[in-house]
């Protein structure tokens, strides 16, 4: 039997992006929360700058999340899935720890898509097989929760509309914000200022992006150093703002917050009437019940799934909060891939910079352009950045000019090391019907516990944007100089992504939704969900900012509701 520990207002299954973010604005109102962490705590030795380290042997994601919890994938359902790489992290701060910190609001079409598709082009524009529905709530409503998180975790970068006014070194296609960011954006390199006049030059609208990285002293910790290693290896400096750096050491500061590390949850335990209870958890070679009024999980997409169907009652036998059938459904993997590739004449000067430091194009983006005469909704963000090193430079394409291994090739690498970029192109994702998530029949993690299946594959709408996109950043590398072009495949299957949406869609019907407009389930009304799992839509950018701010609109939904929803 699970020893059972004393009852805790609020559980948070997860203490990474989002669940560190929303234990700040839970604690604050005086509430109890008991933070649940299946990795433990980092500290800045553990991110030495190292190419080979955090880079090649892809530290430190391959040694804090077991190989054997990662998903299984397939394109459809007529294969056998495939258990692959896995993004995740297994420690305090989550994916925060190691992510390129861009920190992207979502534009205000991302949030109804459906409506004004329909305004602007008829329903014949909407793929058949979709399962897109407007979000319950606009940008409007989660802009307020943009701005907290924006200030409380510490974000960079250059407003494009604060409040109606317009300032073109930002995002000018940005939806409406009550005021600038808290801090100036990263600075720019000699490549990112070649690409940003050349996009000017073709009246385009180019800026700098947003990024959680602090570009002075902010909270007590130093501006970034641009040591260009914090890609996949953290910030040994603590400027990349981290929840385990920013929101939980306040958490923790209150006095009302208890973290425990290397706690694996496997369940999730309701009672006779179906009400959510507390969590089953395993830390060593002991098993915990941990009772709470509220449980509130953030284990990321694939696990908040993964963990809702494992939970199984006479209540749920389908799952937890799973009566509806709709656990899993409405799957999407962000389309980051079909990237293009660029060899200029000349040097770019673009040896360590970070991913973050970079130029965006948004005017291919969302519905920012007259979509009339094309056959796709949705965009992509153009994205070049500011990151060459030794090691990557060595693995550059070669653009048919040498072989792939020789003294031809060590001659071209040598050469072109610094000539070369590789775009990083964010496209408009949108679930269908045959995009899902379940549990994989035969595969087991180290616990026996079965893993994720993700059953999904990109169609065409997808497949027409990236086409689409690759045509404008061919259009904008030969505008900046570039004499060879090299275009990366389309894409197909959705394997696993830090990218990762659906699965427990929030949205006002439960019939077609997991979760209401405050991310706390319609069949169990004590259990809330955190993450980007409750995305409708994927917009054409990085989802943390986006699940930053609805963790915080959740939690303080959550605080000020406190007594009805316990009753």
């Amino acid at each position: 039997m699970p020893r059972s520990l004393p009852k805790t207002d609020v559980v948070i299954v997860g203490m990474g992006a989002a669940g560190g973010v929303a234990a700040l604005p839970l604690t604050n109102a005086g509430l109890k929360v008991v933070g649940l962490e299946a990795g433990g705590w980092l500290n800045p030795r553990d991110f030495a700058p190292d190419e080979l380290r955090n880079n090649t042997r892809n530290w430190p994601q391959t040694i804090q999340k077991a190989a054997s919890e990662a998903p299984t994938v397939r394109a459809n359902p007529s294969e056998t899935a495939v258990q692959g790489g896995h993004p995740m992290m297994n420690a305090v701060g989550g994916t925060s720890m190691h992510y390129w910190a861009q920190s992207w609001r979502l534009n205000p079409w991302d949030f109804k898509v459906v409506s004004s598709t329909l305004s602007r082009y008829g329903r014949g524009r909407i793929p058949e097989d979709t399962t897109v529905e407007d979000w319950p709530i606009s940008y409007e409503d989660l802009e307020p929760f943009y701005d907290k998180v924006e200030y409380a975790v510490g974000v960079s970068g250059r407003a494009g509309n604060v409040q109606g006014v317009m300032n073109s070194a930002g995002n000018i296609f940005e939806g409406q914000r009550r005021r600038e960011y808290p801090m100036q954006p990263l600075r720019s390199s000699p490549f990112t200022d070649l690409m940003s006049s050349a996009a000017a030059k073709m009246e385009w609208h180019p800026f700098q992006g947003p990024a959680a990285i602090t570009t002075e002293v902010y909270d007590g910790r130093p501006p970034c150093q641009y040591h260009g290693f914090c890609n996949k290896g953290g910030c040994h400096v603590q400027a990349k703002s981290s929840t385990a750096f920013s929101t939980i050491p306040k958490a923790i500061d209150t006095g009302n917050l208890d973290l425990v590390t290397f706690a694996r949850v496997t369940e999730i335990r309701t009672d006779v009437s179906g009400k959510v209870t507390g969590v089953e958890y395993v830390k060593g070679n002991e098993v915990f019940f941990q009772p709470a009024h509220v449980v509130l999980i953030a284990s990321y997409a694939y696990e908040n799934v993964r963990l809702l169907l494992r939970s199984k009652s006479s209540a749920f036998p389908n799952g937890l909060a799973n009566n509806s059938d709709q656990v899993g459904k409405h799957y999407m993997s962000h389309h980051q891939g079909s990237p293009v590739a660029a060899l200029f004449p000349e040097d770019l000067r673009n040896w360590y910079g970070l991913p973050a430091q970079g130029v965006a194009i948004d005017d291919w983006a969302d519905d920012n352009f007259d979509h009339s005469e094309l056959d796709f909704i949705g965009g992509a963000n153009l994205w070049v950045h500011t990151d060459r090193k030794p090691i990557g430079a060595a693995k550059m394409n070669t653009f048919g000019e040498a072989p792939s291994w020789g003294k031809d090739w060590k001659a071209f690498i040598a050469r072109n090391a610094d000539r070369s970029n590789t775009s990083y192109i964010q496209k408009t994702t949108l679930p269908y019907v045959n995009n899902y998530l379940d549990l994989d029949p035969s595969v087991k993690d180290s616990m026996g516990l079965p893993v994720t299946r993700i059953t999904a594959r990109y169609r065409e709408n997808e497949l027409r944007i990236a086409a689409f996109a690759q045509d404008k950043m061919e259009e904008w590398y030969r505008a900046a100089g570039a004499t060879h072009i090299f275009r990366f495949g389309l894409g197909n299957a959705m394997g696993a992504s830090t990218h990762a949406y659906g699965g427990t869609r929030m949205g006002d019907s439960p019939n077609t939704n997991v979760a209401d407009r405050w991310g706390f389930c319609h069949e169990a009304p004590n259990l809330g969900i955190l993450g980007a799992s409750l995305m409708g839509t994927s917009g054409s950018r990085n989802p943390t900012l986006t699940v930053q701010a609805l963790a915080w609109r959740t939690a303080e939904h959550l605080a000020s509701s406190w007594r009805s929803r316990t009753a």
